[in-house]
């Protein structure tokens, strides 16, 4: 499963927290926000709190932080070997 990251949009920090299935759970400035879940590339529906259903209700906020997850790239990890700094040198 991917690993927890962060975004920005705007000057608003999240933090995105990977569930499975195209579901991520949100915090939002350091505190528990929502959680949303993937329609479309274009289209993501955040989940009733209660109930954990889709709500079917246009949210722009939800829609961009859901292109920005699409578009978040992790950052490759070096390994504890040093797999990076093995290369031959001539």
């Amino acid at each position: 499963m991917q690993e927890p990251f962060d975004i920005h949009i705007g000057d608003t920090h999240y933090a995105v927290f990977p569930e499975g299935n195209d579901t991520y759970t949100i915090f939002k400035e350091g505190k528990e926000y929502t959680q949303i879940q993937k329609d479309t590339d274009m289209q993501w529906l955040k989940l009733d709190p209660e109930s954990a259903l889709p709500l079917f209700e246009a949210d722009e906020e939800i829609n961009a932080i859901g292109k920005e997850i699409m578009d978040y790239v992790p950052d490759p990890e070096e390994d504890e070997e040093g797999e990076f700094e093995d290369e031959e040198e001539d």
